[in-house]
């Protein structure tokens, strides 16, 4: 008979004998397979992560989410003091703005994209974005904004746009509100790849001395992580936002936490798709990080992974 100690059993999991949100994660951890134990991984080490004085914790998401109700997920992490630092894409900005201001739609993936087009929508997977809502409705509000910013200084960080936008849109369902009211800096590396993006080259087409300090952004970057005494990430999705994060752990030695949900495969060589093991390899997560990768998609797992640590935080 081969030998079993130090081997843990799998337990059937049963939903008639979880209390809640966070006995079920926890019994993914005894008895989930496959991707239910590594979901119960990233919440767990999430969980932690949060509970750590100390930890300066990054949070990096592509901009789609945020035109789901994923949004309201966010903005309670960001409010429950689960955030110091945001790294993101332009299209949050887009996204945020327009869903204060208006409202996006329920569809479906395979709904007839040229209908759409005609009758004044656009699609994002199977959300419904009204045309008339998203540009030019985001440049009715930042033509003005920036007008405002400019007579102040000439130049600006993402970090400054992003707190200007939240005090401006002044809502409690909006993200870079709560940012914002919160003191969590919110950092776009990729800031002209968007609609806000778009207003901004508007913007300067007309004040040619207009400025977007990147560098400015990098400066506070550099700080933050040089001055952190640990530091932790829990990072959604891939591409510049999470390289962003990691990027600049790498100058301190890297992350000391790290939490990745992903869909991407590793084989094709994308960032999106590398595993944490391999920004090891970079000195972007240090050897001895506390991590967890899952293969999900975000929002179906966020609201168990942020539910979970809310309810940890709550009882300790």
């Amino acid at each position: 008979m081969k030998k079993t100690r130090g081997l843990k059993k799998v337990r059937d999991m049963h939903v008639s004998r979880s209390k809640d949100i966070e006995s079920l994660v926890d019994a993914m951890g005894d008895g989930g397979g496959f991707m239910a134990r590594s979901l119960y991984d990233v919440a767990s080490t999430y969980s932690a992560m949060c509970s750590r004085p100390g930890v300066t914790k990054f949070l990096s998401f592509p901009a789609a989410i945020v035109a789901t109700g994923t949004r309201g997920i966010l903005v309670d992490m960001v409010k429950a003091g689960m955030v110091d630092v945001i790294v993101t894409t332009c299209g949050t900005l887009d996204h945020d703005i327009a869903r204060t201001l208006g409202d996006y739609y329920q569809g479906d993936f395979e709904m007839d994209d040229v209908r759409l087009r005609r009758e004044g929508y656009h699609r994002l997977g199977n959300v419904i974005v009204p045309l008339e809502g998203y540009g030019p409705l985001i440049e009715r509000r930042m033509q003005p904004l920036l007008s405002k910013l400019y007579a102040r200084s000439k130049s600006v960080t993402t970090e400054e746009l992003c707190r200007e936008i939240g005090k401006d849109l002044g809502s409690e369902d909006s993200l870079l509100y709560w940012a914002q009211k919160k003191g969590v800096p919110v950092f776009v590396p990729g800031i002209t790849d968007g609609a806000v993006g778009s207003q901004l080259w508007l913007f300067a087409e007309g004040h040619r001395d207009f400025r977007v300090d990147l560098l400015g952004d990098e400066r506070r970057l550099s700080d933050i992580t040089s001055e952190a005494k640990e530091t932790g990430a829990l990072v959604l999705g891939g591409g510049i936002s999470k390289h962003h994060v990691i990027w600049w752990n790498l100058f301190r030695g890297g992350l000391d936490w790290a939490c990745y949900v992903t869909t991407a495969s590793e084989f094709d060589g994308s960032l999106s798709g590398a595993h944490l093991r391999e920004a090891i390899s970079w000195g972007k997560v240090k050897e001895r990080a506390k991590q967890a990768s899952l293969y999900a998609e975000v929002t179906t797992v966020l609201p168990l992974i942020a539910a979970y640590a809310f309810s940890r935080q709550k009882r300790s």
